[in-house]
């Protein structure tokens, strides 16, 4: 499953800190907050769906935040909350999740690796 964070989980994700537990449940997940325009981000969607292929148990969540209405009417308050909180001010941004909890995190990656941090096999 690949999909987009709504507005109320990333003001969700703002307050808790990290993302709510019920997403990252199961053996698999990822969070990319990105922005649109980012080459290497256009890189990794490209593969996505095959690394979601490697097993109907993986949750893939992104959010282009430059993009998204209501982070301009907020000036900006995602992007800072990235760059302060999980101290990366470099994009895109993965949070790996295993077993729903914390695993680690990377910026742009290729798809092996990708699956690696996941701990998917190839």
């Amino acid at each position: 499953m690949i999909r987009k964070l709504s507005e109320a989980e990333c003001r969700d994700l703002m307050e808790r800190g990290d993302i709510e537990a019920g997403l990252t449940a199961g053996p698999a997940a990822a969070l990319i907050l990105t922005q649109s325009w980012c080459p290497q981000w256009t890189a990794m969607k490209a593969y996505l769906s095959q690394a979601e292929a490697a097993g109907p148990e993986i949750k893939i969540y992104y959010v282009e935040y430059d993009i998204e209405p209501w982070e301009s009417l907020d000036h900006g308050t995602f992007m800072s909350f990235k760059e302060n909180t999980f101290r990366n001010r470099e994009i895109p941004y993965v949070r790996y999740y295993r077993n729903g909890g914390y695993y680690r995190d990377s910026n742009y990656i290729s798809l092996e690796g990708f699956k690696e941090r996941l701990g998917i096999r190839h």
